[in-house]
C-alpha cells in the first residue's frame, strides 16, 4: 500500500524538507512493497534448493562412512563392496537392461496395489469408523492383521494363485488394506463433535455429512494411515518377490535381489537394496510429503511457503 502525504501537509514546506519528506516516502513504499524482483519461479528454485540440501548432506556422509568402514578391511571386499564398485554393477544393469525391467515391473505392481488397496480400505475404514457393531467386532482382527508380518501370507498365497501376479498383489493388499483401514479410523476419531453437530443443525444428510465434513477433517490421519499403508504395501511386495521365484510372475527388484545372493554377487546385492530404499525415498519426498505440507499449510499448521 503506498504512502500518500497529504499537500495541506506540505504545503508551506521549502523544497527541501519536500525532497526529504519524498524519499521517507519511498522508503516506506520499498518496505510494504512485497519483494517483486523475485519471480514465482525463483521462490520455488529457491524453495526446493533450501529442502534438497539437507538430504544430499546426509548422502554424502553416508558415502563417505561407508567408504571408510570399506577401508578398514572389516570384511573383504568381495563381501563388502565399496560404493565405487556398486556403482560400476548399477551402471553394468542399467546398461543390460536388467535394472530397468525391475524397476518397472515391481513400481507397476507397487502402484497398482496401492491404489487397489487404497479403493478397498477407504470404504471399509469409514464403515468401521461409522458402525459402532463393526468396530467392536471387527477392529480387533484388523489390528491383528496390521501387526501380522505380511511375509508370513506368501506360502498360502503360493498355494491358492501359483508363481502369478496374483499371488503378488494379494500379498500387497493383506499388508496394506489394514493399515489403510486403521489411519481412516483415527483420522475419524480425532474429528471434532461440534463440526457434527454443525452439520445436523445445517441440514447435512448421511453421505454429505461423510464427504463434506467427517473426511475433509479426517483428512491429516487418513493420510498418515495412506503414507503407512504405502510402506506396508513396498515392503510386502518384496517380501512376495523374494519368496516367489518363477513361473509367470516375472522380474521385480525382490528377484534381483534374490538373483545376487544367488550368484554371491554382493554389488549386485547392494545394488537391488539401494534401488528398494530409493523408490521408497522418492515416492515419500515426491508423492506425501508435498500433499502433507499442502494439507497442513491449508490448515494454518505450516506458515512457511516453502
Amino acid at each position: 500500500m503506498p504512502t500518500d502525504v497529504p499537500t495541506w501537509f506540505t504545503s508551506g514546506l521549502s523544497t527541501e524538507d519536500k525532497d526529504k519528506i519524498a524519499d521517507v516516502e519511498a522508503g516506506l513504499d520499498a518496505l510494504q512493497t512485497p519483494d517483486r524482483g523475485r519471480s514465482g519461479a525463483a521462490a520455488a528454485l529457491s524453495g526446493a534448493l533450501r529442502r534438497a540440501w539437507p538430504p544430499l548432506l546426509a548422502v554424502a556422509v553416508v558415502l563417505v562412512v561407508w567408504q571408510v568402514v570399506v577401508w578398514s578391511g572389516v570384511q573383504p571386499i568381495w563381501n563388502l563392496p565399496g560404493p565405487r564398485e556398486v556403482g560400476t554393477a548399477i551402471s553394468r544393469a542399467a546398461q543390460d537392461g536388467t535394472l530397468w525391467e525391475a524397476l518397472g515391473t515391481s513400481l507397476s505392481r507397487g502402484v497398482l496395489g496401492f491404489l487397489a488397496a487404497v479403493a478397498i480400505g477407504t470404504p471399509l475404514g469409514i464403515v468401521v469408523a461409522r458402525v459402532r457393531w463393526v468396530r467392536v467386532a471387527f477392529g480387533p482382527i484388523i489390528t491383528g492383521l496390521q501387526v501380522l508380518p505380511s511375509v508370513a501370507w506368501v506360502p498360502a498365497a503360493i498355494i491358492w494363485f501359483g508363481l502369478s501376479n496374483g499371488t503378488v498383489y494379494f500379498v500387497v493388499l493383506m499388508g496394506a488394506v489394514p493399515s489403510i483401514i486403521n489411519g481412516i479410523v483415527a483420522g475419524v476419531d480425532q474429528v471434532p463433535p461440534l463440526l457434527r453437530s454443525v452439520g445436523r443443525v445445517l441440514g447435512a444428510n448421511r453421505w454429505s455429512m461423510v464427504t463434506e465434513i467427517v473426511l475433509p477433517a479426517a483428512l491429516p490421519g487418513y493420510l498418515a494411515g495412506l503414507k503407512q499403508g504405502w510402506a506396508f504395501s513396498w515392503r510386502s511386495l518384496m517380501a512376495a518377490e523374494i519368496i516367489a521365484v518363477g513361473g509367470s510372475i516375472g522380474f521385480g527388484l525382490g528377484q534381483f535381489l534374490d538373483q545376487g545372493r544367488q550368484l554371491a554377487d554382493m554389488a549386485l546385492v547392494f545394488t537391488a537394496i539401494l534401488l528398494i530404499l530409493a523408490v521408497g525415498i522418492a515416492v515419500e519426498l515426491l508423492v506425501f510429503a508435498p500433499v502433507e505440507r499442502a494439507v497442513l499449510r491449508r490448515r494454518g499448521l505450516r506458515p512457511d511457503a516453502s
